[in-house]
């Protein structure tokens, strides 16, 4: 058995970044990594909400941060606890979240616009000790037993407020309690649910966060420091949100220009107004600029617009061609992560520094500093290039694990330390990384794989389809059948037949959709994900 086990460890077959491994300081919290060499920067803007205007620069955002972080202390909150933030995208957010963490505290962001019994699980699963919301969310968290900080305007008996908040820590001495925050404490827990669809918390320290900011930094030049303006539109409360843009804009000394909710026109209202210059965002508001003719009331040549960026969910190659024609000299850059490791693959470095640029359709290449792998999911075997399987990542981006869930993390991580994605992708002959789909949305049809994002992706290239899903339906003969909802635009004529014709003359007899279904909307989570499930209980009960 010894040698049989050596021999595969020998054999393993891992794939590094191309790029020098980028040194990631020891010894330094994420607070204190996002705000050094802020001097020059003290009066720039730092974030500004794209609708009312309001706005801090770097000297209020430094000095708040404090000041939150010494309020939060001295209401007794003690390292290792977790705060919960409910709020949209508000300028005060990286304040607050990071606040918390300078406290030694651990942020852990919900979705305001998620149920009430929801966001209780979140709380209860978190063992929260404090809960940050506004006055429009507080009814959802009002018997819940936990102090309630409200930020903004509204005004509610029995809470504490953000501004008499700070001016309290003002005078507070807190000075007796201060803990040491380590590199290696915790400072964030987001949820999610990971690769089996339960929402766990996931637990991501400093150290976590820090390398992986230094991962996917490593190709911005001094030359852009203070010069990048970002939307901050994806959600604050995930995680990409608050690191991706949040912490990596500060690092950077940029300017958030944020968004509580999407809405086409305010969109691109800001975009112009604001002189963005990096918008990430995801694939259905890409869908919308590319079929929406409300984009045409715009003058797109005031545009300041570089890049955009998308994540979250694969971008269909039609839908990439017709947005390139649209916005002409705007990259579309991809990325690769998810919550239990945040950022793992990049499509873009900087070609100046010989980073170069992967392939369109590709998530990118490797970032320094990760080993990544790609695993046959039966028996575990690390495959050669061009071949696809599970991928598996190892660095020190890695979570702790699941939150008080030792048996989903043994399931994620293993004992030599990777964390298995759920995803199926493969790396080509020059390092860029293809995502196929995730393991569980894999369409078993008489024992063949469908890849529905494959057949969304063909769906999408029909003129009278405005946005698709497809799932596996239970079938008795086939297991499963490849079964789509269908939104069509409004001067359509075709039947759902024209439809899945139209398909099956473009994909091979297995992958045929057998089962087609005109709805008025795609239902999707805040980031954009398809939410299958939900697609999947709908077309039964049609059926």
């Amino acid at each position: 058995m010894g040698t049989d086990a050596k021999n595969l460890a020998e054999d393993e077959i891992i794939f590094r970044s191309k790029c020098q491994p980028v040194s990631v300081p020891d010894d330094i919290t994420l607070p204190e990594f996002v705000l050094s060499n802020m001097d020059l920067y003290l009066d720039k803007m730092a974030v500004v909400d794209a609708v009312t205007g309001k706005g801090y620069t770097y000297r209020e955002v430094s000095r708040d941060i404090k000041r939150f972080s010494k309020a939060v202390r001295s209401l007794g909150l003690r390292k290792g606890r977790v705060v919960v933030v409910l709020l949209p995208n508000v300028a005060e957010y990286a304040i607050i979240a990071l606040g918390i963490m300078a406290a030694g505290g651990v942020f852990s962001g919900a979705n305001p616009s998620a149920h009430a019994s929801e966001i209780q699980k979140q709380v209860e699963a978190a063992d929260a000790k404090l809960i940050v919301t506004d006055g429009l969310t507080y009814h959802k968290v009002k018997d819940l037993g936990l102090p309630i900080i409200i930020q903004g305007e509204d005004r509610v008996d029995g809470t504490i407020y953000w501004d008499e908040l700070l001016e309290a820590a003002d005078k507070a001495n807190t000075d007796a309690i201060n803990e040491k925050v380590e590199q290696t404490d915790l400072c964030a827990l987001p949820f999610s649910s990971g690769t089996t669809g339960l929402s766990k918390g996931v637990m991501l320290t400093h150290r976590n966060l820090v390398a992986n900011l230094c991962s996917s930094l490593f190709s911005v030049g001094p030359e852009l420091i203070g010069q990048i303006t970002i939307l901050g539109l994806i959600p604050f409360f995930h995680i990409y949100g608050l690191t991706g843009i949040c912490c990596a804009t500060i690092r950077n000394k940029g300017k958030v220009v944020l968004m509580r909710r999407y809405e086409l026109r305010t969109f691109l209202n800001a975009l112009i107004t604001q002189e963005v210059t990096f918008a990430p965002i995801v694939p259905p508001i890409i869908l919308g600029l590319v079929k929406n003719p409300i984009v045409d009331e715009f003058d797109l040549s005031k545009l300041r617009l570089r890049s955009i960026m998308t994540a979250a969910a694969p971008l269909a190659p039609e839908i990439l061609k017709e947005f390139e024609k649209k916005f002409p000299g705007v990259e579309v850059q991809e990325a690769y992560g998810m919550t239990e490791h945040s950022c793992i693959t990049l499509t873009h470095g900087d070609p100046n520094k010989g980073h170069g640029i992967a392939k369109r359709n590709s998530v990118g290449f490797i970032l320094p500093n990760l080993e990544v792998k790609f695993i046959d999911p039966e028996t575990g075997h690390s495959l050669p290039k061009n071949t696809p399987g599970e991928i598996c990542v190892r660095s020190q981006c890695v979570m702790k694990g699941y939150y008080k869930n030792e048996y989903e993390t043994t399931l994620t991580i293993d004992k030599d330390g990777w964390l298995h994605t759920g995803d199926i992708g493969y790396i080509d002959d020059d390092g860029d990384v293809f995502l196929v789909d995730r393991i569980k949305e894999l369409v078993k049809y008489k024992g063949f794989q469908v890849a529905p994002a494959e057949l969304e992706a063909i769906l999408l290239t029909h003129p009278s389809v405005e946005d698709a899903a497809v799932v596996g339906l239970p079938d008795e003969e086939s297991g499963e059948i490849p079964a789509a909802s269908v939104v069509l635009n409004s001067k359509a004529k075709e039947s759902e037949e024209d439809i899945m014709n139209y398909v099956s003359s473009n994909v091979a007899g297995y992958k045929r959709v057998r089962v087609l279904q005109f709805v008025d909307s795609i239902p999707k989570s805040p980031s954009g994900k398809i939410m299958r499930r939900i697609i999947k209980e709908n077309m039964i009960k049609n059926i």
